[in-house]
């Protein structure tokens, strides 16, 4: 596993499954991060000030399975700071069966090994994978998602998500893609390359709809309206 994830792309010259982002302010996980090694929460915050403002996000209700998932998350992260491995596994126990319990209930499988941004929303639940690298800060999830792998070959080339992406019903997205920040994800589309930040994809295998026909798209319907005037 270790050899996988520091072998060199001979093209590039970098390491496979940890491409550089320039379009928001994420930095490449360090291979102990990708094994949940460490605690991924961001930084400057407590573990209670992440549940409170998560808590806020989701509407304040605490019947919110959304909010019960990234709070296992975010436990499951904070645990990891404890060094002793003695120390920490009662933690680790709560937060294996926390994880179980929402998987099973609620259809929601978020891994702590993701990097999760703050103020990220749930919407509904069932069927959502989040088997990304990591997910930026603002964005939306739906149900019926899924992050992974294109293939069982490549365990590590997961997708990140970007800031305040906004996910549709239905989506998935596979393999080593970036996705830009404020990009929308059309309800049912399959994303398996990477999309600029600000696109909007649709369609299986998911295509960007370019620029000009979202303009025609706004402006067709005020032309027609003026017309009838």
């Amino acid at each position: 596993m270790t050899r996988h994830l520091r072998s060199l792309d001979p093209r590039a010259g970098t390491e496979v499954g940890v491409p550089q982002r320039e379009s928001w302010n994420w930095t490449p996980p360090s291979h102990d991060s990708l094994a949940g090694a460490t605690n991924q929460n961001p930084a400057g915050m407590s573990l209670f000030e992440l549940w409170a403002e998560d808590f806020c996000t989701h509407d304040g209700n605490l019947l919110e399975p959304g909010f019960w998932a990234v709070a296992v998350h975010r436990f499951g992260n904070w645990r990891m700071s404890i060094k002793a491995a003695l120390l920490r596994a009662p933690f680790t126990l709560i937060y294996d069966t926390a994880h179980r319990l929402v998987s099973w209930l609620w259809g929601i499988d978020l891994p702590y090994t993701v990097r999760l941004g703050r103020r990220v929303r749930l919407w509904h639940h069932g069927g959502m994978i989040f088997s990304a690298r990591a997910i930026g800060d603002d964005v939306h999830l739906r149900h019926n998602t899924t992050f992974g792998v294109a293939r069982r070959s490549e365990p590590w080339n997961k997708p990140v998500i970007g800031n305040r992406v906004d996910v549709g019903v239905g989506a998935c997205i596979l393999g080593n893609v970036e996705i830009g920040d404020d990009t929308v994800i059309g309800a049912n589309a399959v994303v398996l390359e990477s999309c600029p930040p600000g696109s909007v994809v649709v369609g299986v295998p998911a295509r960007p709809i370019p620029r000009e026909a979202r303009r025609e798209k706004t402006s067709t319907p005020r032309a027609h309206k003026a017309s009838r005037k």
